[in-house]
């Protein structure tokens, strides 16, 4: 129970990697506050495996996290619940939406990318921000992608995860004064949804392949990563984007 005691709030926490991350931290102790948007069937399931994991309280909230005012009552939902300091903030909101090449691509679907992936991080940082004590630890999700420029159809995504790891630089020297830690992950072939959707089997299978451990991830080792990052165990590392993807790409 390494986070017993503290105040988690988990962008995009009720399916896949999200899901994952919300129980593991609150296996540990915190107290989640886990945020949905498209499908309360999801965010309810996750909130089960919670309590059955017998670790920190979790509640969930319904905030579209490309929106201002939306981010600040995902906040302030965690505090009226849980108390006024937010000591883990975890950045998962994000996605792929479709591969489109240059010349499938509008304006609107590359603005959507981006608002998605990296304004969906700046804007949950910015309300919570001024409620997290020293002590406190941010984990962004950026991506493989956000190194080597994604794969078929994926530049949009690609360069919007690109930002979230120039924006974990950024902060860590912003908010390390303050006693705020500021890292991200860089997940490789994760099995999810993600994939499920966007990746033909073939291509994950050469991926799996290629890969020196020969398999993909699974969510739950992205999310002891993230409880690690969240720890007092990781109080030295900020500003890092670190790899998660069995070998398949040293940084």
């Amino acid at each position: 129970m390494k986070l017993k005691g503290k105040t988690a709030i988990v962008t995009g926490g009720s399916r896949d990697i999200g899901r994952a991350i919300s129980v593991k931290l609150a296996s540990e102790g915190a107290n989640v506050a886990v945020n949905w948007f498209d499908n309360e069937s999801d965010v309810d399931a996750t909130l089960a495996l919670i309590e059955a994991a017998s670790g920190g309280k979790a509640i969930k909230v319904h905030a579209d996290m490309t929106k201002g005012a939306s981010a600040q009552a995902l906040i302030d939902a965690a505090r009226e619940a849980f108390g006024d300091e937010i000591h883990i903030l975890a950045n998962v909101v994000g996605g792929l939406v479709a591969r489109k090449t240059l010349d499938e691509m509008d304006e609107d679907f590359f603005n959507f990318l981006m608002q998605l992936n990296m304004t969906s991080t700046f804007l949950a940082t910015k309300a919570a921000v001024p409620h997290m004590p020293a002590g406190s630890s941010i984990v962004n999700f950026a991506s493989l992608a956000g190194r080597d420029g994604g794969g078929p159809g994926a530049s949009a995504y690609a360069t919007s995860k690109g930002a979230v790891m120039t924006w974990t630089r950024a902060m860590a020297k912003e908010l390390g004064p303050k006693g705020i830690r500021v890292n991200s992950l860089c997940p490789g072939m994760i099995a999810t949804r993600f994939h499920d959707d966007f990746t033909k089997d073939e291509a994950r299978k050469n991926v799996a392949n290629a890969t020196p451990l020969r398999r993909e991830g699974r969510a739950e080792e992205c999310a002891d990563t993230v409880a690690y990052l969240a720890s007092d165990e990781a109080s030295f590392l900020t500003g890092v984007n670190l790899d998660i993807n069995g070998g398949l790409a040293f940084s």
